[in-house]
């Protein structure tokens, strides 16, 4: 068994979005992420579904072509190959409990490693 205690973990980054990975294994993958104001996680579409169980703060997150505003207590599933991205409000700090199953390949990061760079929250559009 694993247990974490999500306040204990909480870790920011002003650059970018941090995240402390909790489990993995070849089916799982369970991160605390800790995103800053107007901090995300950029568009990506990977091989895995993801469960985001909004912890505190307020945000943004995209599902396909939907966008869905997120508060405490919001619990939203993305399928896999489905386009999604996480984005804290401008004037809130996020937290979020993210659990991917099975977890993303490297590549499929990529979109994520480029939007970050770019300061892009949907690389995918360019």
């Amino acid at each position: 068994m694993t247990a974490v205690d999500f306040d204990a973990e909480r870790t920011y980054d002003d650059e970018k979005f941090s995240t402390v990975e909790v489990f993995r294994s070849e089916q799982m993958k369970v991160v605390c992420g800790y995103f800053e104001p107007g901090q995300f996680i950029p568009v990506h579409a990977p091989s895995s579904d993801v469960v985001i169980d909004v912890r505190s703060g307020t945000g943004l997150i995209r599902d396909g072509d939907a966008e869905h505003r997120v508060e405490p207590g919001d619990v939203v599933t993305v399928g896999a190959d489905t386009d999604r991205g996480v984005k804290a409000d401008d004037d809130s700090r996020l937290e979020a409990l993210l659990v991917t199953a099975p977890p993303p390949t490297d590549a499929e990061h990529e979109p994520v490693r480029r939007g970050l760079r770019t300061d892009e929250f949907d690389p995918t559009d360019t």
